[in-house]
C-alpha cells in the first residue's frame, strides 16, 4: 500500500483540491477505463436545458472519491477500517460509475445492460484494472468488485458508497447543481461530516445536525424534479432512445449502414462482451448519430436530425383530460412511425423512504441519551413529506408533425 512521495492534487471547483495519497488511486485515475469517463456526459439530455452541464462522469467520480476521503477524516469510520479497507472504500468510491454507458441511463434502457453489474465485472476482468488493484494482493479487485455488487462483505463500505445519505449522492447533487445553475442542490457537507458516527456497526448522524439532513432530502427532492426530471431533458432523452430502437430493429433486418455500427451490433449480440461495451462513449454515439443523417432510411435520418439539432419533441400530461388529444396525434402517424415517433413515459420520486428493509435506507439519528433513533421519529418536516406519498408525473411524448 505505497504511498506517493508527493501528494497528487486535482483543482475542483467544489472541493478546491481532490488529494491523492496511494499509488494505486494514481494508476487507476490514469487507466485507459477511467480515462474513458471523461467522455461520458454526466447529465445526459439534461444539458439540452441547462447549457452549462457539460460535466463529466470523471469529474464525478474524482468528487465522489474526495468525499470517501473526506468521511475518513471521521474518526469513528478511521478506526473501524484498516489500511486496506480504506483503500477498498477509496477505490470503490473512485470506481462506482467505471461501467457506465454512452448518455448514461438512456443506453442501458434499450439494450438491456446496467452499468453497476458491468462495473462490477470491469473489475475483476478488465486486464488493466486488474493488474492495478493486484498491486494489494491477489484478492483485493474482488474486494472492490464486491462492494459494487452489494454483497455485505463490507457493510460499512457500502453504506457509505450507497445508501440514502452517502458520497455519490453528495458529490452528484452539489455538482449537478454548479453546473446547472440549479439553486437546490447545495448541501453542507461539512456539516454532515462533522456530524457522522458508528453505533452498532451503523453510520448514524448525531441529532444537532437534523437540518442538514432536512436540507440535503429536501433539496435532493428539488433537483429530481426541477432537473433531471425536466419535461425537455426528458424529451431528448426520448429521441435518443428512439434512435437506439430504429438501429436495433435495423440491424435485425439487416439494413446496410453508413456509420460504423459494429460495436451496437456486438452489443446486441453479446451484451455480457466487455470489450464491446467499452467502446461505446459519447463520442462514438455522436459520431455514429451524425452518420445517420445521411442515412436512406427516413425513420433514422429524422430522429438523427432532431437528436442533433435539439428539435425537442412535443409531450402531454398522460391524464384522462388529455386522452383524446393524445389519440388525435398518435392517428395523424402511420403504423410504421407510431413506434418511433410517440411514447409514454412515468417519472415518480419521493423526498424519503424508509419502509425498505434492505442496508442503507434508512437515516439513523444518534440521540443525546445515546440511544439511536430513526429520521423519521426526529423530523416532523421529514415525517410530513413522507406522508404526502410519492409523486409521479407521467407524460406521452411524441414528434411534432
Amino acid at each position: 500500500m505505497k504511498k506517493l512521495d508527493k501528494q497528487q492534487v486535482y483543482k475542483d471547483p467544489l472541493y478546491g483540491y481532490i488529494h491523492v495519497d496511494y499509488e494505486l488511486i494514481k494508476k487507476l485515475i490514469n487507466s485507459t477505463l477511467f480515462q474513458r469517463l471523461r467522455r461520458i456526459r454526466q447529465l445526459s439530455g439534461v444539458q439540452m436545458v441547462f447549457h452549462g452541464a457539460e460535466h463529466s462522469r470523471f469529474s464525478h467520480s474524482l468528487g465522489v472519491y474526495e468525499i470517501a476521503n473526506r468521511f475518513l477524516t471521521v474518526p469513528d469510520i478511521k478506526k473501524a477500517l484498516n489500511e486496506r479497507e480504506q483503500l477498498v472504500f477509496l477505490s470503490a468510491a473512485l470506481l462506482h460509475d467505471i461501467g457506465h454507458g454512452a448518455y448514461s441511463h438512456a443506453f442501458e434502457d434499450i439494450f438491456d445492460v446496467d452499468h453497476e453489474h458491468i462495473g462490477s465485472e470491469l473489475v475483476v476482468k478488465n486486464k488493466e484494472l486488474r493488474a492495478i488493484l493486484d498491486t494489494i494482493d491477489i484478492n483485493f479487485a474482488t474486494d472492490v468488485s464486491s462492494v459494487l455488487k452489494k454483497e455485505k462483505k463490507f457493510p460499512l463500505i457500502e453504506q457509505l458508497i450507497s445508501s440514502q445519505l452517502d458520497a455519490d449522492r453528495l458529490d452528484y447533487l452539489e455538482r449537478d447543481a454548479y453546473f446547472t445553475g440549479a439553486a437546490y442542490g447545495h448541501i453542507d457537507l461539512d456539516r454532515l461530516i462533522r456530524v457522522m458516527y458508528i453505533k452498532e456497526g451503523q453510520i448514524v448522524f448525531k441529532i444537532s445536525g437534523i437540518h442538514a439532513i432536512e436540507n440535503y432530502l429536501i433539496s435532493r427532492y428539488h433537483m429530481y424534479w426541477q432537473v433531471y426530471y425536466h419535461p425537455v431533458s426528458r424529451a431528448y432523452e426520448v429521441v435518443l432512445e428512439k434512435i437506439y430502437q430504429r438501429v436495433k430493429d435495423l440491424l435485425i433486418l439487416g439494413y446496410k449502414f453508413v456509420g460504423n455500427v459494429e460495436p451496437l451490433k456486438n452489443i446486441i449480440e453479446n451484451p455480457s462482451n466487455l470489450d464491446n461495451y467499452i467502446e461505446i462513449d459519447d463520442f462514438y454515439v455522436n459520431g455514429l448519430i451524425s452518420s445517420f443523417t445521411k442515412s436512406s432510411d427516413d425513420i433514422l435520418r429524422e430522429l438523427s436530425l432532431d437528436f442533433l439539432n435539439r428539435r425537442i419533441w412535443g409531450y402531454l400530461n398522460d391524464v384522462p383530460e388529455n386522452q383524446e388529444k393524445i389519440d388525435k396525434i398518435k392517428s395523424e402517424y402511420k403504423p410504421d412511425e407510431l413506434k418511433y415517433f410517440t411514447t409514454y413515459r412515468t417519472v415518480e420520486n419521493s423526498t424519503y423512504k424508509d419502509d425498505d428493509v434492505r442496508y442503507g435506507d434508512q437515516i439513523f439519528i444518534l440521540l443525546e441519551n445515546g440511544k439511536i433513533s430513526t429520521l423519521k421519529e426526529q423530523s416532523k418536516i421529514i415525517e410530513s413529506l413522507m406522508q404526502s406519498g410519492t409523486k409521479t408525473d407521467p407524460k406521452f411524448f411524441y414528434r411534432k408533425q
